[in-house]
């Protein structure tokens, strides 16, 4: 239901409108970064257009209807979303528990968190062709009441091309009474032939009063419930992994750390053996970070974590600590750190983070790139300041 999404009213509202006034698209795209509440909406939004008791401002939560959309069960409401094949099957059928559970368990999560209800975290999930066939099987079923069939596609971007071409068929010549809610972090990706025929609906960043209100309601004391909503960036999603301190997410501050640390003594120490055994965990650290049991994922993950705290350091080190987004572990490296990250190197390693960003995606072999990494990293952290 709408009431229970934090935040978002405006986008709420619109929707709302739309449905009271008839003016519903038969495909939309709900865009914008993770964490901010996108699939909930498109959730919400098929619920209240299906409601036959929904108010002006939300969907009644109790008939028929309403408690089977609780327990994602409505047989005209269906799914489809990034899988990895197994013997399970591939199709998302097979793995309709797992996504269940964790929809109505966590409501806020994103692929790292998907892959780990599947078991797969060191796998990419896509949607296969397969699906582009069940998706058509199901629309072509008659309706079990006289709303609408509702197709909601979690992640399209990561559909294949032959079942994203497939998919362009059905949204041409859709079947009656039927709705394609898509629900994306990077539209862009998406065929631009599908991008022109859906309605775009943005979902912005959550200010951070609305996400330090929903912290204090999970219990989260009222000062760090502050100073997390300040760097969680507009996501909640972001804002509670903060608040948890996994070992997990403390884990990549530690990774970042022993980079730059090892990066640093081996371009600028004058030591040869500092430099030798600096060397040689960096060499380790590569082969840590290209392990198996990391995966993919949480590749990529670090290295977008790596850019923003360069980007950190760099505007702490401009004296600027007021536009600093940092936790206490964060800050405390940077006093040291940042005087290394300026206006003659900033730009270079962030390209370079980047590219290594872009090699992971692109199946790289993990190895050479985080090694090749460190080497850049060498070169560009003993650059001084102009």
């Amino acid at each position: 239901m709408f009431s229970e999404i934090i935040g978002q009213e405006a986008v709420k509202q619109q929707l709302r409108q739309a449905a009271r006034e008839g003016r519903i698209p038969h495909a939309q795209l709900f865009a914008g970064q993770g964490g901010v509440g996108k699939l909930r909406l498109a959730l919400a939004y098929a619920q209240y257009l299906n409601c036959p008791h929904r108010t002006d401002d939300d969907s009644c939560g109790q008939c028929p209807t309403c408690l089977q959309y609780k327990k994602l069960q409505h047989p005209d409401l269906h799914f489809a979303f990034p899988i990895v094949k197994t013997d399970a099957g591939d199709t998302c059928d097979a793995y309709m528990e797992q996504w269940r559970d964790i929809v109505l368990s966590k409501g806020y999560f994103d692929l790292d968190d998907w892959y780990k209800a599947l078991g797969v975290e060191t796998k990419q999930g896509i949607i296969y062709e397969k699906e582009s066939g069940e998706i058509l099987r199901k629309l072509s079923l008659k309706s079990f009441g006289e709303g609408y069939k509702v197709m909601i596609v979690w992640q399209p971007e990561k559909m294949n091309t032959i079942c994203a071409n497939k998919l362009l068929k059905l949204l041409e010549e859709p079947p009656e009474k039927t709705v394609f809610l898509f629900v994306s972090e990077h539209p862009e990706q998406l065929l631009s032939t599908i991008q022109s025929r859906v309605q775009l609906i943005r979902v912005p960043r959550l200010p951070e009063q609305t996400i330090a209100e929903a912290l204090v309601g999970d219990g989260i004391d009222a000062s760090a419930a502050g100073d997390i909503a300040r760097i969680a960036n507009g996501s909640y999603l972001q804002a509670r992994k903060k608040a948890s301190e996994t070992e997990e997410n403390q884990q990549e501050l530690r990774d970042f750390i022993a980079l730059f640390r090892d990066a640093y003594t081996v371009g600028v120490i004058n030591d040869p053996q500092k430099k030798l055994e600096s060397l040689s965990r960096l060499r380790q650290w590569s082969q840590d970070m290209a392990d198996s049991k990391v995966g993919r994922e949480k590749q990529k993950h670090f290295l977008q974590y790596a850019q923003q705290q360069v980007r950190e350091n760099y505007i702490r080190n401009l004296g600027q600590p007021e536009l600093n987004y940092q936790m206490a572990g964060e800050r405390d490296f940077s006093v040291r750190f940042s005087p290394f990250i300026h206006d003659g190197n900033v730009e270079q390693i962030m390209n370079q983070l980047a590219l290594a960003e872009r090699q992971i995606e692109q199946n790289g072999n993990a190895k050479i790139i985080f090694f090749d990494l460190c080497l850049q990293m060498i070169v560009l952290i003993k650059i001084k300041k102009q």
